[in-house]
């Protein structure tokens, strides 16, 4: 028993998921987003390419002036010794020693987007609370983990702004209509000023977009799918997809009708999607288009 499963409640003998699962699958789950990394500065993800990092690999090569020695490869570099030179005067040189390889590690730039749009409270359901919840999540092991990382939260609604880590326990949805276009519009101006090339960003939502910005004048339709607000939404996302920048998706509803425009949005940015229900990490499906394929976590 290491504490991943337990008795929540006494009266129920039934076991189920420890805190300590949900926070496992969690980061589980990060790791997967933070997926194929360019090289640049070294940070905390590691990538398929070979330099001075931290994580070791099954790749030797000989020991160069500078090298760490505590990544020294101590049994080949003895072996070497003994060809070289033999048993009887056994002694260690330069040109006996092996290091082994290490993964380069590189840092990432993350925006962090919150929906706070009236449909998040709509018909009953808290939809923004597990949007909370789940923010607070990514932004804690984002800084715990990834600490070289940089990570900005804006929140968006007719329009988007810049909010602080520390504000977003106390988020609350207001009258608003969701302009995913004016969100990505602001995480894109918030990524140019950042100077290593691997940015992503994150964002969490109940799905389609409901308004856009036409001059200095606001257009808004809630009635299903309006095709000049998800075009102008598809277009953003497609140029993010041009700058190599990949968007996640983190739905907090299964309504079909919300899901369609997650799905197209997700496809053309060759992004990532985890949807959820309200009740929590249980039930979600995570689409990676990069490997075209369905799994259910």
């Amino acid at each position: 028993d290491q504490g991943y499963i337990g008795q929540r409640d006494p009266k129920n003998p039934g076991f189920s998921p420890t805190g300590k699962m949900e926070l496992a699958l969690r980061k589980k789950s990060l790791n997967d987003i933070f997926g194929p990394l360019k090289r640049s500065r070294k940070g905390n993800h590691n990538t398929k390419y070979v330099g001075k990092g931290d994580d070791p690999t099954s790749e030797l090569r000989p020991f160069e002036f500078g090298d760490r020695t505590d990544h020294l490869a101590i049994s080949e570099s003895l072996r070497n010794a003994q060809i070289n030179h033999g048993i009887d005067e056994f002694y260690l040189t330069q040109e006996d020693l092996e290091i082994r390889e290490t993964h380069f590690q590189s840092q990432m730039s993350t925006v962090l987007m919150i929906d706070i749009s009236h449909s998040m409270i709509l018909y009953g359901e808290d939809r923004i609370t597990p949007a909370k919840k789940v923010a607070m999540a990514l932004a804690e092991m984002i800084q715990t983990q990834y600490a070289k990382d940089t990570l900005d939260i804006i929140v968006f609604g007719n329009d988007a702004w810049q909010i602080e880590l520390k504000d977003v326990p106390y988020l609350q949805v207001g009258p608003y209509h969701t302009n995913t276009v004016a969100g990505l519009e602001l995480a894109m101006k918030i990524l140019r000023k950042r100077k290593n090339p691997n940015k992503q960003i994150f964002m969490i939502t109940d799905g389609k977009p409901t308004c856009i910005k036409k001059g200095k004048k606001y257009y808004k339709n809630s009635f299903g799918l309006d095709r000049s607000i998800v075009n102008r939404t598809l277009a953003l996302a497609m140029k993010c997809r041009k700058l190599n920048i990949p968007i996640t998706t983190f739905m907090i509803a299964k309504d079909p009708y919300l899901v369609q425009f997650v799905d197209e949005f997700t496809n053309v940015n060759n992004g990532k999607a985890f949807y959820s229900s309200l009740k929590g990490l249980g039930e979600y499906i995570f689409l990676d288009y990069k490997n075209n394929k369905r799994r259910k976590k």
